[in-house]
């Protein structure tokens, strides 16, 4: 069989780097298409200070190195969204946003996107105050007054973030207790982030930019008034997952793509890894994800594993 590209993998971040490495290693002809310009969510991380290797560097340079390094291995589509897939028994036919291409195998490594509020005045001043990105935008917001909501680890990091650069920072989680390392919630307090617990955000509200957020304590029922000038909001990620329903892939109650050890999902030629898989959702165990669903691809393109 002639193939366009003998491995397709869908979303250039982490996972999809690393497979297209163990893929193109392997000896196949591979392409990686994003719909963006690479790198996923891990783009947005201020400091990684987890990834062997690295005391601390930027998520933004983290993810450059690993394109630079699965370049040399793959064909990189940036801006070349996947928007169908069709399997036959052959082969895989990827529908793009420029075309239609022939592949042996995919590798779909969609990732997540950030979890919404849901609330009042959320959506309207999305851009105007409320943000998803404290490295994308905490700038805009030095020397004045920011909420962020939520309790993990990845808010508590970028809500640190947002006070080194100058924000006044309240941090607001529905719990009394952070989900967040240990180390991270000391450090939090140390800098003098404020805490607000037990409350979630009910309504954001301004004119042309956010003023302010309406507050609900889970336990009291109370309502109060919080002046801010910028929402950042990380509750956590939901997968990107449209491509596989498409497809007929099978799913958790969670709606993240079920797989086995190797990366392989329930449809022949189709295999996943990365955040999309759900579990820990960390940069190096998508990576070893990545490089087991490339290795396992490799059978059904007739090829042998060199590991």
């Amino acid at each position: 069989m002639n193939y366009d590209y003998e491995v397709a993998i869908v979303g250039a971040g982490a996972a999809g780097y690393s497979a297209a490495i163990y893929a193109g290693r392997s000896g196949a002809s591979v392409a990686v298409f994003d719909k963006g310009m690479g790198g996923g969510l891990a783009t947005e991380a201020p400091e990684v200070e987890n990834y062997p290797g690295f005391k601390s560097i930027g998520g933004v340079e983290l993810m450059e190195k690993m394109k630079e390094h699965a370049s040399q291995y793959a064909e990189m589509r940036f801006g070349e969204e996947v928007t169908d897939i069709e399997i036959e028994d052959d082969k895989a036919i990827i529908t793009t946003t420029r075309g239609k291409y022939n592949v042996g195998a995919v590798i779909l490594c969609t990732g997540t996107e950030h979890r919404k509020l849901n609330v009042k005045g959320e959506q309207e001043f999305a851009g105007r105050g409320v943000s998803y990105c404290a490295t994308c935008d905490g700038f805009f917001f030095k020397g004045k007054k920011v909420a962020m909501v939520g309790g993990g680890s990845s808010a508590v990091i970028e809500a640190i973030y947002l006070k080194q650069i100058g924000c006044d920072v309240t941090l607001i989680h529905r719990r009394d207790e952070l989900r967040a390392e240990k180390a991270l919630e000391d450090e939090a307090k140390e800098k003098g982030i404020n805490f607000i617990w037990n409350s979630v955000v009910e309504e954001i509200f301004g004119d042309e930019m956010v003023k302010g957020i309406k507050i609900k304590n889970v336990k009291t029922g109370e309502i109060s008034t919080l002046e801010v000038d910028g929402v950042f909001v990380s509750i956590g990620e939901e997968p990107q997952n449209e491509l596989a329903k498409k497809i007929g892939l099978e799913l958790d109650e969670a709606g993240y793509i079920k797989i086995d050890e190797m990366g392989r999902t329930n449809v022949e030629r189709v295999f996943a890894a990365g955040d999309v898989t759900g579990g820990v959702r960390q940069i190096v165990t998508a990576c070893a994800e990545g490089a087991k669903a490339a290795l396992a691809s490799m059978k059904v393109i007739g090829k042998r594993s060199p590991y």
